[in-house]
């Protein structure tokens, strides 16, 4: 739930702060995007920090090799997806790359669902609702790769 609140109130107080007078966050768009980068930075630490890293690598499908390196890189393409969201020059870019991203992700979300693992000592969230943020996750990113 944490990573959709980061994008819900990411994208409404940049938005805010546009209509305040911020003229690069003037727009959907531009408040869209920085509302997913929180998303994504959000995420992105998490599979550097403990407990949720150990967690995360539980979650990654047992027939894949070298979960922790899975994880890490991830990681660190979650973390430079933001950045590149936030520069209007790579913003599409790095939208079409975490979009994928998401896509490549949802198995270990599918496995942890089945497999009743969970997440900072709470379960996993379970497959309905998990595959409706996902597509809504996946909207966000095609919203700024498609968008004006």
């Amino acid at each position: 739930m944490a990573p959709l609140i980061a994008l819900l109130v990411g994208t409404t107080l940049a938005r805010l702060a546009g209509l305040a007078g911020v003229d690069a966050l003037d727009g959907w768009q531009p408040a869209l995007r920085v509302g997913l980068a929180a998303m994504f930075v959000l995420t992105g630490i998490a599979h550097f920090t403990a407990p949720r890293r150990a967690d995360l690598i539980a979650m990654v499908p047992p027939r894949l090799p070298r979960p922790e390196l899975l994880v890490t890189a991830t990681g660190v393409l979650e973390l430079a997806g933001a950045a590149g969201l936030l520069i209007p020059a790579t913003a599409r870019w790095a939208a079409a790359g975490l979009t994928l991203l998401l896509l490549a992700m949802f198995p270990a979300n599918v496995s942890a669902a089945r497999r009743r693992l969970t997440l900072a000592g709470r379960p996993v969230t379970p497959l309905g609702p998990r595959t409706a943020l996902q597509a809504l996750f996946i909207a966000a990113g095609l919203g700024i790769l498609f968008g004006p």
